[in-house]
């Protein structure tokens, strides 16, 4: 009889319908095991990674009515979207060490800024505490020809010694710009 209660207090969570995924820089990174050669295996090690849950328009109009423009957006659905840096950046100007940081958007209908935050693991914006913040970076959002159902995130090398943040949902895009070292 015990041994049927402790089985059923450990249940699984339901499933969410914003799912969680990842992005990384480079792209390939989860699948450096089956590169070829030790060096394409070394170029390919991780050098940023972003965790962030995807949720979708389902018809909502999205950045104004369903995210406030003017109001910090926690890039995603449920926990905060993290960035880690696996080695030292610069960022809005910034020299930002390696290590883990939450992303918060505050969107207007021009452009987005993208602070870093020290605040971790938190739910949504209800953690949210701009004294945190470690840096910001401003950038004027385009607009896709394709409707984004899910939000997007994607990394990638823009320049010599910069990587792209691309974050896309419905038909904007934001681009923000990390310099790598």
């Amino acid at each position: 009889m015990l041994i049927s209660l402790n089985v059923n207090a450990q249940e699984f969570d339901k499933m969410d319908n914003s799912t969680m995924d990842r992005a990384y820089y480079p792209s390939n990174a989860p699948k450096r095991t089956f590169e070829k050669t030790d060096e394409a295996k070394k170029l390919a090690e991780p050098k940023i990674r972003v965790t962030y849950s995807r949720p979708a328009k389902k018809g909502r109009e999205v950045f104004g009515k369903l995210l406030k423009f003017g109001k910090a957006w926690r890039v995603g659905a449920n926990e905060s979207t993290e960035i880690l840096f696996v080695n030292d950046v610069t960022f809005g100007g910034k020299d930002i060490k390696a290590g883990r940081y939450s992303v918060i958007i505050i969107p207007t209908e021009n452009e987005w800024t993208l602070k870093l935050n020290t605040e971790l693991d938190g739910w949504g914006n209800y953690g949210y505490d701009e004294t945190k913040d470690i840096a910001s970076v401003s950038v004027p959002v385009t607009k896709s020809d394709k409707e984004i159902e899910n939000l997007s995130i994607a990394l990638y090398k823009a320049s010599e010694n910069t990587v792209n943040l691309k974050i896309g949902w419905d038909t904007t895009i934001a681009e923000f710009p990390i310099t790598v070292k």
